[in-house]
């Protein structure tokens, strides 16, 4: 590589295809491999950076002044101080979609589970209860049932296909930016609010992005309407979902389960009483973490990183 070739800073672990595309390109710090060093160290001579989770806020991006793109290895960016960044000029992106395919599958493994009783019945038969797991196993099928849908983006879209097609539910959607033209051809019945759908809905999941608006938007007046028999399903934000109020519902019985991949505070600790629960099945924010959406995502993010080093214009540039 040049000696003057741009650095690109990757903070977690993103799939090989990616850090061999931007390594043909540019100088790749790959901290993954580098343990004990941190992207502190490097932000300060980063042309790029490539970031998961890890935290981009107004101080870090103070004192990166090379910085050109923060890539967002995902969709989410309530990790990056994106005003903090516009006001330097460093362009932010993400990979819309990338990952739809395997977060609708995983949020529909969840509604599964849940549905089907699995941890609860799984357990029991671990326990040498044979007999006792088969009478606890009566469950309900989702097929004809009621799907309600907390955001229609990629991942939503995606979901509400697989169930209205494979398990002829009806699906009900809350989405204030979604077009009618655009529920009418997913084959969706939008609602102008939250409460007709948390009524009605048998299995509800959510797919919006965590913002101002939706934080704290499942919180104990919203659970409050569920039925009794109805499941959640986050695989969204932590922060969507108000955790003390869905404790309270689901050990009163307001709620018959939850599905959660994403929590508050991540790591989520071992201790947090929603782990405690059997009518709980919780994943470490694996939702979107399939072999195929890692290469998918990696390259995406890699290709738009090196479009705007060579300074041209990103093909998905994050707009709020």
């Amino acid at each position: 590589m040049a000696q003057n070739s741009p650095r690109v800073l990757i903070s977690e672990p993103i799939h090989p295809s990616g850090i061999t595309l931007l390594a043909q390109h540019a100088e790749v710090i790959n901290l993954p491999d580098r343990p004990g060093e941190t992207v502190d160290q490097y932000l300060p001579s980063a042309d790029a950076v490539i970031v998961r989770t890890a935290r981009l806020d107004a101080n870090r991006l103070a004192s990166a002044p090379r910085l050109k793109i923060i890539g967002k290895h995902g969709v989410g960016v309530d990790n990056i101080d994106v005003a903090a960044a516009r006001a330097r000029g460093i362009v932010v992106t993400s990979t819309p979609g990338a990952n739809a395919q395997a977060v609708a599958e995983h949020a529909l493994t969840m509604m599964f589970m849940l549905t089907r009783r699995i941890p609860t019945v799984s357990r029991m038969l671990r326990d040498g209860q044979f007999e006792v797991a088969r009478g606890a196993a009566m469950a309900n099928d989702l097929a004809g049932k009621t799907l309600g849908l907390v955001g229609v983006g990629n991942v939503g879209a995606r979901l509400a296909t697989i169930c209205r097609t494979a398990f002829a539910m009806r699906v009900l959607a809350f989405d204030p930016y979604v077009r009618p033209e655009r529920a009418a051809e997913l084959g969706v019945e939008l609602v102008s609010g939250l409460s007709p759908l948390l009524r009605v809905s048998d299995v509800i999941s959510i797919h919006s992005p965590l913002t101002p608006e939706t934080r704290g938007l499942i919180g104990a007046s919203a659970l409050a309407e569920v039925k009794p028999d109805a499941v959640l399903v986050n695989c969204a934000r932590g922060g969507i979902v108000d955790e003390a109020a869905l404790l309270d519902a689901l050990k009163a019985g307001r709620l018959a389960g939850a599905g959660l991949d994403v929590f508050a505070q991540e790591p989520v600790p071992t201790d947090h009483p929603l782990l405690a629960l059997e009518n709980v099945v919780a994943t470490p924010h694996v939702a979107g973490a399939s072999q195929e959406a890692f290469a998918t995502i990696a390259q995406t993010v890699a290709e738009d990183v090196l479009r705007v080093l060579r300074g041209e214009e990103p093909v998905y540039p994050y707009r709020i």
